[in-house]
């Protein structure tokens, strides 16, 4: 048997055994789908009311498309089969052209990472918006230098879907030669987007999900949390993880948050604009754009991760992208940040959704487990950082003196 047909028996199985452990696995991992994703896309359908159009949402409004073909593909089996199948389609086509013809090194094991970040992150890489936008992202990467305005266009839609491919699209701007053919695809969407959503009369709700994200307190998953989720753990006045209502998700409260809240947004900007200073500098030397793209993306990447107030456990799907395309492009060297990205997957399942109950009630060994994990990208995203710092410059070879011997 070929390693194509391999992997694509090994891609088939992994969907099948993620989108099994959606329903056996406890604290209900597939919640968003089912009570927040459905919802909308059928308030939209029936005209009640258009999440970022009539009322301002949490998401770019393109988001709320694979919502809609979902819901169009519910007489299946109900939404969330709808919702695994349209995750899977996608990362079916993303995968085809990873794979290609199953002749290069690089690409098989990039494609066998793949299938094992999904098995190891579990079920929220499958139900979470984010699992659409993975797909998008690893198209976008691989064409990046063969087809640079399609490439940025896919990372645009990702960006209007979800934000987070924003940081591949500075990393792309950066790196490729071809920087205004990716800038101008980018634009392309985004002007097309912006006349959509105007053009339905929702201008006054278009840059909504910007003040959703910086309003927001300190969600229990967030490398930032740590400090007052151990002092919760510990039973410190004051400290302790609340649910809220509002926005649906937990979050963490102690001594002196509001500080800390006030102050990740402005950390989160000087960090990603840090670390596109340091790869706009290093291009302007000369390297090369398979030295510098692939850990400068996965630095921005990690950068949206740790520096962020929000934590949810489906971000940890964004480390895909950037770790697939370091394994294309030198998969000895990208081997041991791909087996920490495994590692932290792992690490997050364990969290969310296996022990995310005794989470909640600020367990030490679960907090515990959520700690180490955010080591894991912490050292990851130092790792990438210095990797960016020290990519070498292009070897050109010299030009001949002329010989003056007559």
């Amino acid at each position: 048997m070929s390693r194509r047909a391999e992997l694509w028996i090994a891609f088939v199985l992994v969907h099948l055994v993620v989108a099994v452990l959606g329903f056996v696995l406890p604290n209900n991992p597939m919640g968003d789908v089912s009570l927040v994703y459905e919802p909308w896309a059928r308030h939209a359908v029936e005209g009640s009311s258009i999440v970022g159009v009539t009322e301002s949402w949490i998401y770019p409004q393109l988001a709320l498309v694979p919502m809609v073909v979902a819901l169009g593909l519910e007489w299946i089996a109900g939404y969330e089969i709808a919702w695994a199948l349209l995750v899977t389609a996608a990362n079916a086509l993303a995968f085809a052209l990873l794979v290609g013809r199953g002749r290069s090194s690089g690409r098989v094991h990039a494609a066998a990472f793949w299938l094992a970040f999904l098995l190891l992150l579990g079920p929220v890489g499958m139900y979470r918006l984010d699992g659409v936008t993975v797909s998008l992202a690893v198209a976008g990467c691989l064409w990046l230098v063969g087809r640079p305005l399609l490439a940025s266009m896919l990372l645009a839609v990702g960006t209007w879907m979800k934000v987070w491919p924003a940081a591949l699209l500075a990393a792309a701007v950066i790196a490729v030669r071809r920087r205004l053919v990716v800038f101008g695809g980018a634009v392309i969407v985004t002007v097309l987007t912006v006349l959509a959503v105007i053009g339905a009369g929702g201008g006054a709700h278009l840059l909504g999900f910007v003040a959703g994200q910086t309003g927001r307190g300190l969600q229990l998953e967030a490398p930032v949390t740590a400090w007052f989720l151990w002092q919760a753990v510990a039973g410190v006045d004051g400290a302790f993880v609340y649910y809220d209502t509002e926005i649906l998700t937990f979050q963490v409260t102690g001594p002196n948050v509001d500080l800390v809240i006030a102050a990740m947004t402005p950390v989160l900007a000087l960090a990603v604009v840090a670390i596109a200073a340091l790869g706009a500098a290093r291009a302007w030397r000369g390297v090369s754009f398979a030295a510098l793209f692939p850990p400068l993306s996965l630095a921005l990447v990690l950068a949206f991760i740790v520096f962020n107030k929000v934590g949810s456990p489906q971000f940890l799907t964004w480390l895909i992208a950037p770790l697939v395309i370091g394994l294309v492009i030198d998969r000895r060297r990208w081997a041991a940040p791909a087996v920490t990205g495994l590692a932290a997957a792992l690490l997050t399942q364990l969290v969310y959704p296996v022990l995310y109950d005794r989470l909640i009630l600020a367990d030490g060994v679960a907090a515990g487990i959520l700690t180490a994990r955010n080591v894991l990208l912490v050292a990851l995203l130092v790792w990438a950082v210095v990797r960016v710092a020290r990519v070498p410059r292009r070897v050109r070879p010299r030009t001949p003196v002329p010989s003056t011997t007559p």
